[in-house]
């Protein structure tokens, strides 16, 4: 049966779409449990990845949405968390819809959820959207593009308001449901709006059943006070994993892989790649079946 989709946390609902082929559209950690026998529980595998892809810039800030492509190709991931997404936004990104074109590259499901929505830059132009992404080789049941606190880059003056951008999808993995969450949190030095947007993420998790994964660019370090409140939820699946930023010659990990309790993790890594600024992470899961 599929999920019946909550109203969001100052949430926006939307529709998955699916990808082209479709409908238009580490260190181990603790085992997943045991059955009543005292038998190890059926679970499934579940590769996850996030990237921040710099609207399809390279670290040598050139535009080349196939180099991108290529790098999300070698992850081999199932479910990938983008970040930094451009849908017909401007010239630096040639006006394309790097959503579905990446997901018709890569035969995909894809979810887009905007975080900025505005008007065409010419009157028969598209709208010019910039966001957040999920690609998926599995099933995708359902979709959220869920509103937390922002600080906009659009307007003057701004003050901190919720704004869209905050990506769920429910992906069936052979029979076992996953909640999936891709971020992308302010990147400004005043760790504020961070601290915000984590309680937000938090309230929107806590009304989910079921195994979670949130991934993203968190633009502050998993020691960071502000990120502090995930720990008691979630788990780091990388914790040992080397830096993501910048790409060449990396200072810190700020893009992070984080799992709820009942999801083991098997491996991650950090994969060098030039294809943006950032690299990108890449983590093996293991998941429950759903009637176990």
């Amino acid at each position: 049966m599929k999920p019946r989709f909550r109203r969001a946390v100052r949430g926006v609902r939307v529709a998955v779409v699916l990808g082209a082929g479709l409908l238009t559209a580490a260190t181990p950690a603790t085992a997943a449990g045991t059955g009543a026998s005292g038998t190890p529980r059926p679970t499934v595998p579940l590769r996850v990845a996030t990237y921040n892809i710099h609207a399809g810039a390279g670290q040598d800030q050139i535009f080349d949405l196939e180099r991108t492509a290529e790098a999300l190709r070698g992850l081999d991931a199932d479910v990938i968390g983008l970040q930094e997404v451009d849908v017909h936004w401007g010239a630096r990104s040639a006006f394309v819809d790097e959503a579905h074109a990446l997901a018709r590259e890569l035969r995909m499901r894809v979810f887009f959820a905007p975080i900025y929505d505005l008007d065409p830059a010419t009157p028969d132009g598209e709208r010019r959207q910039f966001g957040v992404a999920v690609l998926s080789r599995h099933p995708v049941l359902g979709a959220e593009n869920h509103e937390i606190t922002r600080l906009s880059t659009q307007t003057p003056d701004p003050v901190p308001a919720p704004a869209p951008g905050f990506a769920e999808v429910v992906v069936d993995v052979r029979g076992a449901h996953v909640h999936v969450y891709t971020t992308h949190l302010d990147y400004r030095a005043d760790p504020s709006v961070r601290q915000a947007q984590v309680a937000d993420m938090l309230e929107v998790l806590a009304a989910d059943r079921g195994p979670k994964v949130l991934v993203g660019d968190f633009n502050a370090e998993a020691t960071a006070p502000e990120l502090a409140p995930l720990w008691r939820e979630l788990r780091d699946a990388a914790p040992g994993g080397g830096g993501t930023y910048p790409a060449v010659d990396p200072a810190k990990r700020i893009d992070l892989i984080t799992v709820s309790p009942d999801i083991t993790v098997t491996g991650a890594r950090t994969v060098t790649s030039d294809a943006s600024d950032h690299r990108p992470v890449v983590t093996d899961l293991r998941l429950r079946r759903r009637g176990h």
